[in-house]
Formats: structure tokens, sequence, C-alpha cells
């Protein structure tokens, strides 16, 4: 999957890319769209019959439908053949986790045994290991849990307790500690545990066999949703872990760890995605059977709102998740092609947009919170009974902005790492910085007469991108190595870098809608792009003001704010129309088919 021009992780801040170097969903292919189908018949028949019964929870069940998944092979598609799975590409993966990310608990057990319970072996582990582990992981013979957290060491995941320490023949690392919200805890039969060996100042990784002696699961936890996964207290009390099953370096579990972590947040926001479509359907086809007043709640314009916002948000979600997905595969193949094993191409070519897996896991958990409190509303008092799937979708969304790193770390990553990524020369975000606050009128582009439709939104994009460099400028300069204590600004960059990607992805995949389709394919997906990004301008522009008037003295901050205005200012357009627009469509369908 060769790329005419590639942007690294957060380069998009500092350039552009043509459409026709972005990935659509329209461009899946027929394999493609049959593996989906597999996981949506699977989900179907498999996991919304039962679901009920696993939400008691019943582990049993739970454990026996994913021994079908695994059977189906649904479970080795990020695996490669030698090792029992299908070899399937990021973006293939990524769409198996959209389609798997409506099946409630399911979708946690799923995606935690085949992401973080499987993965680290695969991809950081040797021969030996892969052929013991992942082997069986691939075919749900053997199913897989992830153990980091530790009651001291959430967020701080280096903190942890957990120690290894090598026995005096040499041959076992014997291990004490304890780990929290394991996910799989109670059925899972291999754990990627993390320790210290010794007084190492680092963490190590290792295989441990739930078998093992000295390993305790506690009873399930009880929770407010994802109630049918597994989540369990694990106990290490002189485990004797062979010295084989040390993953990787001693020493490389944090790096281990902080890799696994990227790949997660990049499916969990496919796995949104997928719960995102599926609550808009439940909620339209709610809003075209509820009559109030003598008309179906549909046709009010309050709900007509609701609908809209709640596909403008998801479809802009997908169009960021599939953009980063083709950048991801073409950076694996590089690394192949460098002689990189597949197991560590792979994990190196995701861990690298660690920026854009941040940005997208915090866009896309906070997307589908909105979606499913509408969803929700839109049911009125019915939402609030057990008796319809909105309010499980509900209680089940709240852990997306917990899980793989809460929003606010992820916050705080997605501008920090984008700065440390240009400081290490992976792109001049600095150099141009500083030619826009040199000459800032030269770089904020007002209206140009006769320019296109598309030529006028990447000029709103350019404007946004230059006025966050220069923000960042500002701010770096205002508070040197201690900005990164500065979480208020930070964040403040983050949304702004967020609405930015996110506009930029769904303005390419329209523009290249266009191409493939013709101009009259593009016409209701343009009002999407128009009052996202009219939206987006208002949100850039309030976060811009916050940070000026957090640190620049008046007169400066007066001067700034004008700049603001200009690098923010839009076309207005009629935002309640196109909402309607868009939602007459939805409403006509009676389903999501964007």
């Amino acid at each position: 999957m060769e790329q005419k021009k590639v942007l690294k992780s957060g380069e998009f801040l500092v350039d552009e890319i043509p459409c026709s170097e972005i990935f659509i969903p329209d461009e899946f292919s027929e394999e493609q769209k049959m593996i989906a189908q597999t996981c949506q018949d699977f989900i179907d028949t498999e996991v919304y019959p039962n679901i009920e019964k696993m939400d008691t929870p019943d582990i049993n069940l739970m454990k026996e439908v994913l021994k079908k998944a695994g059977e189906l092979g649904i479970m080795g598609i990020s695996i490669p053949e030698e090792y029992g799975g299908f070899a399937q590409s990021f973006t293939t993966q990524m769409l198996v986790a959209e389609k798997i990310g409506a099946g409630h608990s399911f979708s946690v057990a799923f995606m935690a045994h085949t992401g973080i319970g499987t993965l680290p072996i695969m991809y950081y582990g040797n021969e030996d290991q892969r052929q013991r582990y992942v082997t069986r992981l691939a075919t749900g013979e053997f199913l897989g849990a992830y153990c980091l957290t530790e009651p001291g060491a959430g967020s701080d995941a280096n903190s942890g307790k957990t120690c290894a320490t090598l026995s005096k023949d040499g041959k076992y690392y014997i291990l004490n500690g304890q780990k929290m919200w394991i996910t799989n805890a109670n059925y899972a039969d291999t754990q990627v545990v993390f320790a210290k060996i010794d007084r190492d100042r680092v963490l190590s990784a290792f295989v441990v066999e739930r078998n093992f002696p000295g390993v305790v699961v506690n009873p399930d936890e009880h929770k407010m949703g994802i109630k049918g996964s597994s989540t369990a207290q694990i106990f290490y009390n002189d485990v004797h872990v062979p010295v084989e099953n040390l993953i990787g370096s001693r020493g490389e579990g944090f790096r281990i760890a902080l890799s696994i972590l990227h790949m997660g947040r990049l499916k969990l926001g496919a796995n949104v995605l997928g719960a995102s479509k599926k609550s808009i359907c439940v909620a339209v086809k709610y809003a075209n059977e509820r009559k109030q007043f003598g008309a179906y709640i549909s046709s009010f314009g309050a709900i007509k709102y609701k609908l809209a916002e709640m596909v403008i948000r998801t479809y802009a979600l997908e169009s960021a998740i599939y953009r980063v997905s083709k950048d991801i595969d073409g950076q694996i193949e590089r690394n192949k092609a460098e002689g990189l094993d597949k197991g560590r191409a792979s994990i190196e070519g995701i861990s690298h947009y660690a920026v854009e897996a941040a940005l997208l896991k915090v866009f896309g958990s906070e997307v589908l919170d909105y979606v499913v409190d509408e969803a929700v509303q839109i049911h009125g008092g019915m939402g609030y009974s057990a008796e319809v799937s909105v309010e499980r979708a509900y209680r089940d969304s709240r852990i997306n902005r917990i899980f793989e790193g809460t929003n606010e770390i992820n916050r705080l990553l997605v501008s920090d790492t984008a700065m440390k990524r240009a400081m290490k020369g992976d792109f001049d975000l600095f150099g141009k910085a500083e030619k826009i606050a040199s000459n800032p009128h030269e770089f904020f582009l007002p209206a140009r007469s006769g320019e296109s439709y598309f030529e006028e939104k990447y000029r709103y994009l350019k404007n946004f991108k230059n006025l966050i460099l220069l923000l960042i400028r500002s701010a770096s300069q205002q508070y040197e190595k201690k900005l990164v204590s500065e979480q208020e600004v930070l964040n403040n960059l983050t949304d702004m870098i967020i609405d930015t990607y996110v506009a930029e992805s769904t303005a390419l995949r329209i523009e290249k809608t266009g191409i493939l389709k013709g101009e009259e394919s593009m016409a209701l997906y343009k009002t999407i792009l128009d009052v996202y990004m009219f939206d987006a301008s208002a949100r850039v522009r309030k976060c811009a003001l916050d940070i000026i008037y957090s640190f620049m003295a008046p007169d400066l901050a007066e001067t700034y704010h004008k700049l603001i205005e200009n690098a923010t200012t839009v076309a207005g357009v009629n935002i309640k129309e196109f909402r309607r627009k868009i939602a007459d469509k939805l409403i006509e369908d009676n389903t999501y088919n964007f």
C-alpha cells in the first residue's frame, strides 16, 4: 500500500496531503466487506440474542461465545498465517474492530483478548513464545488478558510495585504483586503481566499462565456498565514464571505497554464508531415510531437537530479513523522493507502514530458519549428503562473515556507528543511557527475571489493550523520547560488539534468521494462538512482565546485576539436547514447509511 506522499505522526499540523493519498470507506474491497459481514452476522446471531444473559453476568456464556469467535477465525485477523491467523491489514483490523464495537460487553472481552491480551506476545515475543501462545490465542483455544494497572499505579503505570526476582537456579522469575481492573480475568488462560525485575527502574513483561501455582483471581467486580465482561483483581504469590516467558528484553516492558496502548487507543476509536452507528440506528427507529401531539417525533426540529448532530460527529470520526489506518499500513510496509520482522514492523508502524491514536481515542469516546446520551433523550422516559437497548449503551459507553488511558492523560499526550516529535526533527513545527510569528498577516489568509468549495475549506484549515503553531510557540516561550505542567493550556491546544485533524479528514474524504462517485454524490456530505467546520471554528476560537488570556499581558492579548478572530472566521451557513437535510436522509432510510 505505497503512498506518494507520507505524513509522519503530527506532521499534518505543518503540511497537507492530497485526497488521493487517503483511504475512505468507499474503497473497501470485496474481501474486506465479506469479513465485515461475517463479524456483523456473528454479533447478530451469537451476541445480541444472548446479551441479557451475558450481562447477568454469565461468565461461562461469555467464554463460550468467545470460543465460537475463535473457531470462526475472527480472532486471528491481525495474526500472521504461520501462527494460525489471516494476516489482514491494519485497515481491515480497524473494520473488524468497528463491527465488533457494537457488541457491548462482548466487544470489551473480544478486543481485550485479540488486542492487548495477544499482540504483546505476537509483536514482542520470540518464535518459541509465538508458537506456544499466539497460535492458541489466534484460534480461541486460549483466551488472553493484560495485567498492567495496580491499586497505586493507574495512569502512572511505571510506578507499579509488582516485582519479579530471579530464582537461585536461574530457571524462574518469582513473581509477587497485585493487579486490578483486569478484563477477562476469570477466564483468561494467559496473562501478559508487567513487573519490575529486582530493583529495576522500569517494567519488564511476562507471559503468566492462569494455572501457575500462586495465581489467585478474585471474584468479578460489580460495575456500572459492560457487566458481561469479567473484571477482577489478580494476586501473584511467589508465582514461578519460567525465564523463557520473559517477553522481549529485560526492562522493555514499559515500552511494550506504551506501544500496545497506542494500538488500543486506535482500535477503541474504531470500536466506538461501531457502537455509535448502532445507537443512531436504534434512535432513529424509535423516533420514526413514537408519536406525540399527533405526529412522529422524528418530524420535530429539536429531534432532527439531535439526529443530525449524531450523524455529523460519527461520520467525521469514521473519516479520521480510516485516514490514519492507511497511514499505519504504509508505515508497516516501510518497516518490513527495512528488515524488521512482521511483529516489530507492525507495532512500530502503529505506535509511530501516537498523536493520532491519542486524539482519536479522545474524540471517539466523546462522540459515542454524545450519541448514546442523545439516544436516551430521544427515547424520553423509555430511554431510562432497562427494557430498551439504549439504556445499556449509555452505561457501557462511559468506560471508554477511562479505558486505554483516561481522556485527561490522552489530551495531554496529543499536544505534548506532537511537540516532542517536532523537537526530534520529525517535522519543522517550531521553524514554521517562527515564520508565522514574524509576519502573521502573511499566513492567516482571507477569502479569495473565485476560490472553489474545497479551496475555501482547506484555507480555513490552514488558518487553524497556523494559529495552533503560533500559540504553541507563544506558550512554549512563556512557560519553557514548565509548559508540561500547564495542563489547561495543553488541553486547549489539544482540542484545537483534534478539531483540525477531524475536519481535515472529513474534507479529504468528501473530496475523494466526489472524484470516485461524481459531483452529485457530494451534495449531502458537503452539508456535513459545512456544519462541522462552522461549529469547529467556534470551538477553535474559544480554545485560542482561553490560551492567550491565560498568560499574555492585556495589550498583547488584544493584538492576538484580533489575529484569532481573523484565523477562525468562516463563512456563515444555514446550519438549521443543513442539519434538517442530514436528519431527513437518516429518517427516510430509518438506519445509518452515510
